[in-house]
């Protein structure tokens, strides 16, 4: 498929993200490696905890953002590089058995032709299957401009 240019991105428009089913055990093996806090990688100690089981680590709510956030928009673009991820929130617990979506919406379009790109911002919200709003945040990328060296 033929990436497309900033240049055909509009203030308003709103990009469905695919899902993302959360497991245990991509929880625990996440936390291991990136942030092995007790509510991240032993169910049994979660379970009497004040989650009341186990979490996933904010860390990977992000990861799992970004991975959605390329297949469903930044993977059809030229994307040049992010500039920011501001005003996250982690509206409540992401647990084992959630199925990640969401949506991620054009607010800002600024193109800056003489240096061939185009300053794109997001806001981006994760929603639960089950149990709805999981993160908010504002998000902002770079993306080329056609006829770019």
């Amino acid at each position: 498929m033929e990436k497309l240019y900033g240049d055909v991105v509009r203030s308003g428009d709103v990009d469905r993200l695919g899902e993302y089913e959360v497991t245990e055990s991509s929880i625990v093996a996440f936390a291991v490696q990136w942030d092995p806090q007790w509510f991240h990688v032993d169910p049994g100690a979660a379970g009497d905890g004040p989650f009341g089981g186990l979490i996933a680590s904010g860390i990977q709510t992000m990861a799992i953002l970004q991975k959605l956030a390329v297949e469903a928009v930044f993977g059809k673009f030229h994307i040049l590089c992010g500039k920011e991820l501001t005003d996250v929130r982690f509206r409540q617990p992401v647990r084992p058995g959630s199925v990640i979506s969401g949506t991620m919406t054009t607010t800002t379009v600024l193109p800056e032709p003489d240096r061939g790109r185009v300053l794109v911002g997001y806001d981006v919200e994760l929603t639960d299957a089950n149990s709805g709003v999981v993160l908010t945040a504002v998000m902002a990328v770079y993306m080329m401009l056609p006829d770019t060296p």
